[in-house]
């Protein structure tokens, strides 16, 4: 297998014994338009040595016709005292057409049985041929097709790997100021929960009671709302005591007694609101 340099030089070589003087379109060079013109290089170069073949061996039987068309003109020379010199001028032409259409036709001689064959065969020849290079062009031009199709379809491909490249690229940039933008709040982190055991620290230090923290707030509100929850019934349970008229002195004790432990439930409200508010 030619390496690609050489299949370069091969394929410039052959362009440009095929446009001569002319001068070479322009294509662009890589390996795919490289290969499909070496392909089509070899196969003209291959054509090209058949025709040579065919030639040399048309010249071959050229030769041989001539040979035995001075045995022949020598024999009737000998055997009838003929000679083509005596023909008139109209003789003389046809003979010689007679002659030059046995040597192209490569018949074995001039009789009409040898013409008529022959003729057939070529008359088949010519539409075999006339057949063949029609395929030939057709397949010249599907392959001139697929080549443009090709070489659009490679720069789009160059263009949509530009366009990924760049994208790419403005991803990584955005990944790089996430991963700076992390860092940060990765540091900035670690100081606020160093400055937060710090302040704990120093409350600590300075003697705070912790039931004042947020967490103990927050179970004082909520055992408040709960006490308030408590104190309802009580409520209710001294409206009904005024609302009814009983004996006096009772009603007197029992009312004393619903008001202080009303006043002890007001009282340790009062205790805990003023703590959540300190």
């Amino acid at each position: 297998m030619a390496a690609p340099e050489e299949r370069e030089s091969q394929v410039a070589a052959w362009l440009k014994k095929i446009f001569g003087d002319h001068p070479i379109p322009q294509y662009e060079v890589n390996p795919r338009t490289t290969e499909i013109l070496y392909h089509l290089s070899e196969r003209n170069r291959v054509r090209d040595r058949d025709i040579c073949l065919v030639i040399e061996d048309l010249k071959q039987k050229a030769n041989e016709y001539e040979s035995e068309a001075k045995h022949l003109q020598d024999f009737l020379m000998e055997s009838v005292n003929f000679s083509p010199a005596a023909l008139s001028n109209t003789g003389s032409r046809f003979l010689n057409a007679l002659v030059d259409s046995a040597i192209a036709l490569e018949t074995k001689d001039t009789s009409l049985a040898s013409f008529i064959p022959t003729v057939n065969d070529l008359t088949s020849d010519l539409f075999h041929t006339k057949s063949k290079s029609e395929e030939i062009n057709l397949e010249l031009g599907k392959l001139g097709k697929n080549l443009t199709a090709t070489l659009v379809l490679e720069k789009c491909l160059r263009e949509d790997l530009k366009k990924a490249e760049l994208h790419l690229s403005a991803e990584r940039t955005k990944v790089n100021s996430r991963l700076e933008n992390m860092d940060f709040l990765k540091a900035k982190a670690a100081e606020f929960r160093f400055g937060i055991k710090a302040a704990q620290e120093q409350l600590l230090a300075r003697g705070m009671d912790m039931s004042l923290s947020h967490r103990s707030l927050v179970a004082l509100s909520e055992k408040l709302m709960e006490l308030k929850q408590q104190t309802l019934p009580l409520k209710k349970k001294l409206e009904s005591y005024l609302d009814l008229m009983p004996n006096p002195s009772l009603a007197q004790v029992k009312i004393e007694e619903a008001k202080r432990e009303l006043d002890a439930i007001e009282a340790e409200l009062t205790k805990k609101v003023d703590m959540m508010e300190l």
